[in-house]
């Protein structure tokens, strides 16, 4: 069932207030933050668990694809239709239900904003801790889906740290609910298979998350580089000191022409390369800890070392390297990023690959990224109104980019997902048995391959062209 019959049995099912079926409707919910695109047979807005399990039966009775939708800010193309059928958005489900200060716990709907649960924690001293740099926009349920991290991902970890509870919708409209407000470490992590699982196991309606006291204090430094070079062999000599600060982030000179011009963060514009160090805990000896590093990056010859002073211009600061991505139109009305991560100690050369791979593809690569746990960020930078091939250019450099990735013992994504965008490469990084026992997981939950399908594994239709065979 597809088209305007489609539309009209979800009409019959919902409501038509929670159902979108026209053309100019649909075009909104055809694309994400990444440059795939493919549109919806229909989009539905459920209000309850109960709208999305009706949803799901029926379309697991009509053999109709069920694709979850948070705010489209993913950047693998997780949320596109790429077989049709109905996208799921939880824009009407974004309540917090739940603050439990006393067992450091909330309950929510997928819809809730990242940020916004952070600041309705606030007043108990408490926040959520994965902080994407889409945080202002970016929803809960993308989050979980994706298993998201952020800046302050490399001393706190990422979203699977800080989930431990989901009610479930499978594709047959089962409702379960997995793990709760305790942290159970006996049995299978259920929990665990689904954060990250991008959608294609079934649809999160409700999580519980893990809250984290605030820090009592903060302290952010900015040390700029006169080569990359120098900023990289930095973060790994921070850490080879015994030192795991909150975030440590990194821009090169391009990123940060782009990122000053925007937001007027007092970036040195001739540094090849910068670095954004936050540590954060109890009062005491964070002060030294800060010194430490600061005579770190002097032994990796800084050309200029600034601390904040003040909230205001700490949060300058973040707001550069958060709003970097936005800040990419001022050099290019189009990009390609890539996720790939690699260990700490390869980051010099692997950015000089970076760099020699833009080069021989005619773009200009732009680096913003978490270097404290090595997951690079580079920005392909084309135009797509020249045609076709800056994205065809943009992609084989990126391929060739995550292949050096895995090559120095790193994997293909770090926070961004599989999706559509790297499903085809995934057999660069898993061997046949590998993509074999996921497969099997997602048939025990999805048997019919409803629930977003065409995504996190190879596809013969969109992957034959790339004539990867899975490692052995």
């Amino acid at each position: 069932m597809r088209g305007a019959s489609l539309v009209r049995a979800l009409h019959d099912l919902l409501g038509p207030a929670k159902v979108l079926g026209t053309h100019d409707e649909l075009l909104i919910y055809e694309y994400d933050g990444a440059v795939d695109t493919a549109t919806p047979d229909a989009v539905a807005l459920p209000e309850t668990t109960a709208d999305v399990s009706a949803l799901a039966r029926f379309c697991h009775e009509h053999a109709v694809p069920i694709v979850p939708r948070g705010a489209g800010t993913g950047l693998s193309g997780g949320a596109i239709p790429v077989e049709g059928g109905v996208v799921v958005s939880f824009a009407r489900m974004a309540r917090i239900l739940e603050i439990d200060p006393e067992n450091l716990r909330a309950v929510v709907q997928p819809g809730v904003v990242n940020l916004h649960l952070s600041t309705a924690t606030a007043p108990y001293g408490l926040h959520f801790v994965p902080d994407p740099s889409s945080q202002k926009a970016c929803t809960l349920g993308g989050n979980v889906a994706e298993n998201s991290g952020g800046p302050h991902t490399l001393a706190y970890g990422v979203t699977t740290n800080h989930v431990t509870g989901l009610e479930i919708v499978l594709s047959d409209g089962s409702v379960v609910r997995l793990g709760g407000k305790a942290i159970e470490d006996e049995g299978y992590d259920l929990v665990g298979t689904f954060v990250g699982s991008e959608g294609t196991l079934g649809i999160v309606t409700e999580i519980t998350v893990k809250l984290t006291p605030l820090p009592e204090e903060k302290r952010t430094l900015m040390a700029a580089f006169a080569t990359m070079d120098a900023a990289s062999e930095t973060v790994s000599s921070i850490i080879a000191a015994g030192i795991v600060p909150s975030a440590i982030e990194m821009m090169d000179q391009l990123a940060t022409e782009a990122v000053e011009a925007a937001v007027h963060a007092g970036y040195p514009l001739d540094a090849g390369g910068i670095l954004l160090v936050e540590v954060d805990g109890a009062r005491d000896g964070l002060d030294e800890q800060l010194a430490r590093i600061e005579r770190i990056c002097r032994s990796h010859q800084a050309t200029t070392i600034r601390l904040a002073t003040t909230a205001i211009e700490r949060e300058r600061l973040w707001a550069g390297r958060k709003g970097a991505f936005a800040a990419m139109g001022r050099l290019s009305p189009d990009y390609y990023v890539q996720d790939g991560v690699i260990p700490r100690t390869r980051l010099p050369d692997i950015l000089r690959l970076v760099k020699a791979a833009g080069e021989r593809h005619g773009l200009r690569v732009a680096n913003v990224f978490h270097a404290g746990d090595g997951n690079l960020h580079p920005l392909l930078l084309f135009d797509a109104r020249k045609g076709p091939e800056g994205l065809e250019r943009a992609k084989e450099a990126g391929l060739e980019i995550l292949t050096a990735c895995i090559e120095a013992g790193g994997s293909l994504t770090g926070e961004h997902g599989v999706g559509m965008e790297k499903n085809c490469y995934m057999p660069l990084q898993f061997t046949s048995a590998d993509l074999a026992a996921m497969r099997r997981v997602k048939d025990a939950f999805d048997p019919a391959g409803l629930a977003n399908p065409g995504k996190i594994f190879p596809t013969p239709s969109r992957c034959r062209e790339f004539a990867l065979g899975a490692r052995s």
